[in-house]
C-alpha cells in the first residue's frame, strides 16, 4: 500500500498494489448507475421526433439531422415514450400549459431512477442500509415538497434520523457539487457513509420544435435520461470497504456577469432553456486558472500527468479544453465515451465518466495517480476536485 509523503508523493509496498487513503480524506466506495427502459439509437431520434411532435418544417429536420451529428453522440436512454405521448397528447402541442403533466411523469420517474442506482451502489458497497449516515440528492427533473430525497430514503428503507441534503436544479455541474457536499459531510462526521444520488429526465424540456427556440433542438439532439449514485466515506475500513478513488481538495467558483450565458425558465409549458453561443471560449478563458488551483495542492504541474474526469457538456467544450491545455488526445477519452453511450445527462454524467476511468486505471495499472473531476453550468459555474486513484 502506498503512504504520503509531505510533498504529496506515494510510494506502494510490495504487499499490495492499492494505494492507502489520505487518513480523514473522503473516498469514494462504490457507484451505482440506472437508466429508463428507453433506449434510442442517434440514427433513430429525427424521424421519431418530428414524427412524435408533428413538425412538417423540412428545415427544422434538416437542422436536427445536422445536429444529432455534430454532437458524437450514438445512443441515449429517455423516460418519454410512445405510451406517454399516446396519454398526454398535448405535451407535443405548441404553447399548452402541462407543468402538472410533466411533473407526474418526471417525479416518480426521478425516484424511481434514483432508487435503482442506489440498489445498485449499496449492492457494490457491501454493507447494510442501516450503516448509511447521510443522503445527498441532486435532481433539476423534478419539483415538489417533500422532496425526493424523502423518498428515496423511506423507499431504500434508511434510518429515520439520516440526515437529508437537496440540491436542486443546479444543472450539469451538480454531480460534482454533490461530490463536494458528500466530502465536508463524511470529513467532518467520522465514521459517516454519504449515499450521493443524482437523477434526471429530459421530461420537463420536451416540446415541438419551434425555430423562435432554436436551443430546443441542441438539447433534442444531445440531451439523455438517466441517475447515478456514490458512497462517500472517510477512513474506509479496508476489510469491508474498497475505495479506488480520494476526493482530496475541492472547489468552486463562478464567472462574474456571465449569468445569462446558461438561462433555464420554469413556465406552464414546462422549463426553457437558452445557451449562449460563447459557453465554450468563456470556458476556455478561464479553465487553465481554475485547474493550476487545483493541481497546486497536490504540487502537480503538468495537465498530461493527471487523469481527467469532465463533463462532457458537449463536443465543442471538451475539444476547447483539450486544445486549450494541450492535452494528449486519450486524456478526455471517458468524457467523449459517457457522451457517445448517453449523451449529457446534467448531473448525472460525471459519475458515467469516472465509473469509465475508473476502468481504465484498472487496465493502466493505476500508473497515474492523480486527476481532476470538472463541470461547468449555470452561472457560470465551476465546480472541481482534486482526485487521488487508490
Amino acid at each position: 500500500m502506498s503512504k504520503i509523503n509531505t510533498n504529496g508523493s506515494s510510494r506502494r509496498s510490495s504487499a499490495s498494489s492499492k494505494r492507502l487513503p489520505t487518513p480523514g480524506k473522503a473516498t469514494v466506495l462504490a457507484i451505482g448507475k440506472a437508466f429508463p427502459r428507453q433506449l434510442i439509437p442517434q440514427e433513430c431520434l429525427v424521424e421519431g421526433y418530428i414524427r412524435d411532435t408533428k413538425c412538417e418544417d423540412v428545415s427544422i429536420k434538416e437542422k436536427l439531422e445536422r445536429l444529432c451529428k455534430t454532437t458524437t453522440v450514438k445512443t441515449r436512454y429517455t423516460v418519454m415514450s410512445k405510451e406517454i405521448l399516446d396519454k398526454y397528447p398535448e405535451l407535443a402541442t405548441e404553447g399548452t400549459p402541462t407543468i402538472k403533466q410533466r411533473l407526474d411523469i418526471a417525479n416518480p420517474a426521478v425516484v424511481e431512477m434514483a432508487m435503482e442506482a442506489s440498489l445498485a451502489c449499496i449492492k457494490e458497497w457491501g454493507r447494510p442500509v442501516e450503516d448509511i449516515t447521510h443522503i445527498v440528492y441532486v435532481s433539476s427533473s423534478e419539483i415538489r415538497l417533500p422532496g425526493g430525497d424523502l423518498y428515496l430514503a423511506s423507499q431504500l428503507g434508511l434510518r429515520n434520523d439520516v440526515g437529508r441534503v437537496m440540491l436542486y436544479f443546479l444543472g450539469c455541474y451538480g454531480g460534482v457539487t454533490g461530490l463536494r457536499v458528500a466530502k465536508d459531510i463524511a470529513e467532518n462526521n467520522p465514521g459517516s457513509r454519504v449515499l450521493l444520488t443524482t437523477s434526471e429526465t429530459t421530461i420537463l424540456g420536451f416540446r415541438p420544435p419551434n425555430k423562435a427556440r432554436p436551443y430546443d433542438l441542441v438539447g433534442a439532439a444531445l440531451f439523455g435520461d438517466g441517475a447515478a449514485a456514490v458512497m462517500v466515506g472517510a477512513n474506509p475500513l479496508m476489510d469491508k470497504e474498497s475505495p479506488f478513488m480520494e476526493l482530496n481538495y475541492a472547489i468552486q467558483q463562478f464567472l462574474p456577469g456571465t449569468q445569462n450565458v446558461i438561462d433555464g425558465r420554469l413556465s406552464e409549458e414546462g422549463i426553457n432553456f437558452k445557451l449562449g453561443r460563447d459557453l465554450p471560449q468563456k470556458i476556455e478563458d478561464n479553465i487553465e486558472v481554475f485547474c493550476k488551483k487545483l493541481m497546486a495542492k497536490a504540487g502537480l504541474k503538468e495537465f498530461n500527468d493527471l487523469f481527467w474526469a469532465v463533463h462532457p457538456g458537449g463536443p465543442a467544450i471538451l475539444n476547447r479544453l483539450e486544445s486549450n491545455l494541450k492535452l494528449e488526445n486519450n486524456k478526455l477519452e471517458c468524457s467523449r465515451r459517457a457522451l457517445m453511450d448517453y449523451g449529457n445527462v446534467s448531473s448525472n454524467t460525471i459519475f458515467y465518466v469516472m465509473d469509465y476511468m475508473r476502468e481504465e486505471l484498472k487496465k493502466k495499472n493505476d500508473m497515474e495517480e492523480w486527476g481532476l473531476a470538472l463541470a461547468f453550468g449555470p452561472g457560470i459555474t465551476f465546480e472541481g476536485i482534486l482526485l487521488r486513484s487508490l
